[in-house]
Order: C-alpha cells, then sequence, then structure tokens
C-alpha cells in the first residue's frame, strides 16, 4: 500500500509560509514603530499608519494560514490513522 504525503507536504508548507508572513510582518511594524517615535503628523506619517495597519492585517491573516494548515494536517493524519487501522 502505497501513501501518498501530499496533505501533509501542502499542510507543513502552509504553516512555514504562514510563519514567514508572521515574521515579516512583525519586523515591517518593529521598524515602522521604531521610525514613529517623535514624529509630527505628516502627509508621510499617514502613510506609515497605512503601511502599520497593512501589516497588522498581514500578522493577523498569517496566523489564521497557520491555524487552518496545521488542520490540514490535523485531517491528514486522522486520514492516515484510519486507513492504517483499516488495513490492520
Amino acid at each position: 500500500m502505497q501513501i501518498s504525503g501530499n496533505a501533509f507536504s501542502s499542510g507543513f508548507s502552509g504553516i512555514q509560509a504562514g510563519q514567514q508572513r508572521i515574521d515579516r510582518a512583525a519586523g515591517d511594524i518593529a521598524s515602522q514603530s521604531a521610525r514613529a517615535k517623535g514624529v509630527e503628523e505628516t502627509s508621510t506619517q499617514v502613510r506609515e499608519n497605512d503601511d502599520l495597519a497593512r501589516s497588522l492585517v498581514d500578522m493577523r491573516t498569517g496566523k489564521q494560514d497557520v491555524q487552518i494548515n496545521a488542520k490540514v494536517v490535523e485531517t491528514a493524519d486522522d486520514v492516515l490513522g484510519t486507513l492504517i487501522d483499516t488495513r490492520a
């Protein structure tokens, strides 16, 4: 019996991509907040606020990506366990 690991691979790749998105967004947020200290409200500051909001959305999206792909891995594990139990 040959079992394909595509669901596992897909899930783990998705988790890794979500974590990378979170890391990028966190870095963007940290660099924006470091630059924003003591700066007056200007058009540049407004753009940076938009970038900050976008980074926060990206962070939340990355979190959801990780959660969803963890469910994929969990489901693949359950299916594999059922197949092994059925075969045994």
